[in-house]
């Protein structure tokens, strides 16, 4: 299940209460993790040092329904070294650092070696309003 970040549950508050306005970011960003990020964004994202990973951007489709879906597959380059075993993602308002906006588990968790690749499908990863 994909769960709004406490930093998005506020800004989402803040603006449709009136109390203060926001704006979409530019882009967002797509990240993996081997610890949950939890609605604080502090779960443990994959090492950059030395991996080859870094966040990729992703984009949704108009939500319908109250649900959106990625609109292209997202690829990540393969790893140069261990990232260890995935099982949560994160979408980030930043290609690095930022604010952590949406975080869930994988349905499967998986574990990427030296010279793997980790890619999520077209409509892999789908966002619902609860």
């Amino acid at each position: 299940m994909i769960a709004m970040s406490d930093y998005l549950e506020g800004k989402f508050l803040d603006h449709f209460l009136g109390t203060a306005s926001t704006s979409a970011p530019a882009a967002v960003y797509l990240s993996l993790h081997t610890a949950d990020p939890t609605d604080a964004g502090t779960g443990s994202e994959v090492s950059t040092s030395g991996t080859a990973y870094v966040r990729k951007a992703i984009t949704f489709s108009a939500a319908s329904s109250g649900s959106t879906s990625n609109s292209g597959a997202v690829e990540f380059d393969t790893a140069t070294s261990s990232w260890g075993t995935i099982g949560w993602i994160g979408v980030w308002d930043a290609s690095s650092g930022g604010n952590l906006l949406f975080h869930g588990a994988l349905d499967a968790s998986k574990t990427i070696a030296s010279g793997d690749a980790f890619k999520v499908n077209a409509s892999g990863i789908t966002l619902t309003a609860a």
